[in-house]
């Protein structure tokens, strides 16, 4: 078993948060679209490239997305937005992601700063600390990564937190750029959620222009 593996053995075992236990475990089957589909409802461990020079992190599984698809990203609005433009951005083999299909991610990997999927989005700040241990275990997977994109504020905080750096000293704003130490780098961009996109906050163009910046800054 490689580190990859016995990671997700362990993650997709956790149960330390019981109000996220619950949540994820309640939603199958509640909305009339996927009435009778099998979930998920497990902790939704990160996908990509174990080589990934860069990061993107999210929030957390949608109830109806990730946490039924098992995947980050896969199965609701977001990841509609998200795989096309990686894939315009030459960083995916094709523009969607369907649970055990080939796609392939080039040099990126998914993830979040809660891996259980939390009521109304909005995980407690126990429950982001609870998960912060899987972050650093599984940051700690990927040596070769030169660029972490936070997508939405509280993914952008996560992340000072797992590099000790001061919030107030990182605000969050989209496109915001903070240097790492070994000449790493730290970008944030509005999330992808039905919320920014539908209502234009967050456009295709606004998202592809990070995108491609963190692209270039990770050497890809």
């Amino acid at each position: 078993m490689n580190r990859f593996d016995a990671f997700r053995q362990s993650l997709t075992a956790c149960r330390l948060c019981p109000r996220l236990v619950a949540w994820r475990e309640g939603v199958a089957g509640t909305k009339r679209a996927h009435w009778g589909e099998s979930y998920w409802a497990r902790p939704v461990p990160g996908f990509g490239d174990p080589q990934a020079r860069l990061v993107l992190f999210g929030l957390a599984p949608g109830a109806h997305g990730s946490n039924r698809t098992g995947r980050p990203f896969t199965g609701d609005a977001s990841g509609a937005f998200l795989y096309p433009l990686l894939h315009q951005a030459g960083l995916s083999s094709k523009p969607e992601s369907e649970p055990g299909d080939d796609l392939r991610l080039l040099g990126v990997y998914l993830t979040a700063a809660v891996r259980c999927a939390p009521p109304e989005n909005k995980p407690t700040r126990e429950e982001l600390l609870t998960c912060s241990a899987w972050t650093r275990v599984e940051l700690g997977l990927l040596p070769e990564a030169r660029v972490y994109l936070a997508l939405g504020r509280v993914a952008l905080e996560a992340l000072l937190d797992h590099f000790g750096l001061k919030k107030s000293a990182h605000p969050f704003f989209h496109g915001a750029h903070y240097p790492l130490p070994q000449g790493r780098h730290l970008l944030a961009s509005y999330h992808v959620s039905r919320q920014n996109t539908q209502t234009g906050r967050l456009t295709r163009e606004m998202f592809l222009e990070v995108l491609l910046r963190a692209k270039a800054l990770a050497g890809l």
